[in-house]
């Protein structure tokens, strides 16, 4: 066994989760909404659940100094187990699966970044996020339509899925030598500050980061709307339960072409790639909105707009990892983190606004609007941002 984890290593272990996420993606918002009867609600649910996610999230650094980052992860593992028994209950109690699943997320992802950070150089940045997109495509391109297929058989099935798969991501995290995580001191001599205002005093300070996190802030939100409010406009618009789910796998097959967007990337830089997945992304969900009388068009058009977010997906990570500092790399992983817990908080919190005076096609003009917003913005990134040192010599020297 390896001394280290490895590029492969952490790739297996996210391949892992995009299963434990996947099988219930399309699951949760349609159970929600057979439990609560409309959307309004929904997305008062999902705002409540996510406030408490980001709760946590910022909270894990703190609960990492009474236990280590290795349990804390396998901890993460044994909620998504809790979740899928709740989520076997049925009914109402799908809501305490939720907020179950989202949170083991959550702290999931705090301690998957933190480590990430500690073992992997820089450069190999984009070889991760190109194995990890690869590994998991498979999981985000079969879960959800497995999962809604699952559930017309019956409304176990899915969460017994996902109870095989936490188990199995427990014993992969166990196996892999990713150490202690014990928190490091900082270079000045002193303990770090761990507390959650410590952090964001220190992020705020510091506005590549803040922009490196805005970047997946919105990206995120945008795939909150998609994987949430594709299935309800469906089931309102009489296409049924099956054409969210399925709109979910299909939208997750453009992650097998990250490594042909990241060599498009590396020709060009991190700066324009951004900008272009956020236009083209932004263009597809106004279209959407504009043609919601013809349904499959605007599912159509949604599905489109969802290539470009996996251009983001690829690249938006890099801004913030290439720009914090390694004296910082554990505390502000769990900063960085957050952005999925806010855009869990945001999206719900915008479209229970929007839905109180337009109907759902409202929601996706809105996520429109905020990937214009970013996509200019993203025009402060250097743009030598992602550019291979030759490649940056080279263009010096013309």
């Amino acid at each position: 066994m390896p001394t280290r984890p490895t590029v492969e290593s952490f790739a297996r272990i996210g391949g892992l989760e995009a299963l434990c996420r996947g099988c219930t993606l399309s699951v949760f918002p349609l159970l929600m909404y057979r439990a609560w009867g409309n959307a309004q609600a929904v997305s008062q649910i999902y705002f409540a659940v996510g406030l408490i996610s980001l709760a946590t999230a910022l909270m894990v650094p703190s609960i990492t100094r009474l236990l280590s980052r290795r349990k804390v992860y396998l901890l993460a593992t044994a909620l998504y187990t809790l979740a899928a028994g709740f989520g076997m209950l049925q009914g109402k109690w799908t809501t305490v699966a939720l907020l179950l699943a989202v949170t083991a997320a959550a702290i999931s992802f705090v301690c998957f970044n933190s480590f990430v950070l500690e073992h992997i150089d820089k450069s190999a940045f984009s070889r991760l996020e190109t194995q990890r997109l690869l590994y998991g495509g498979w999981g985000w391109v079969i879960g959800p339509v497995l999962g809604v297929w699952l559930l017309s058989v019956s409304g176990e099935a899915p969460f017994v899925l996902l109870g095989m798969a936490s188990v199995a991501m427990w014993v992969l995290i166990a196996r892999t030598p990713l150490g202690e995580g014990r928190v490091l001191a900082a270079a000045d001599g002193g303990v770090r500050r761990t507390h959650p205002w410590a952090l964001l005093h220190r992020f705020f300070t510091q506005p590549r980061l803040v922009l490196g996190w805005l970047i997946p802030l919105v990206r995120s939100c945008g795939w909150w709307i998609y994987f949430v409010y594709v299935g309800i406009f469906a089931l309102e618009n009489g296409l049924g339960e099956q054409v969210g789910g399925m709109a979910s796998s299909i939208a997750n097959l453009g992650l097998f072409c990250t490594p042909l967007m990241l060599r498009w990337m590396r020709k060009r830089s991190v700066r324009q790639a951004v900008r272009v997945g956020c236009l083209g992304a932004a263009l597809c969900y106004l279209a959407a909105t504009g043609l919601a009388h013809w349904p499959w068009a605007t599912v159509a058009s949604l599905l489109v707009g969802t290539f470009f977010l996996v251009l983001l997906d690829a690249c938006g990570a890099l801004p913030f990892m290439m720009a914090v500092k390694p004296s910082e790399r554990t505390e502000m992983s769990a900063v960085y983190s957050s952005f999925r817990d806010v855009s869990g908080i945001v999206s719900p919190g915008l479209a229970w606004l929007v839905l109180q005076l337009a109907p759902v096609p409202a929601i996706f003009a809105v996520g429109a609007c905020a990937l214009l917003v970013v996509g200019h913005l993203a025009g402060r990134l250097h743009p030598d941002l992602g550019v291979p040192g030759a490649e940056r010599r080279r263009r010096t020297a013309a």
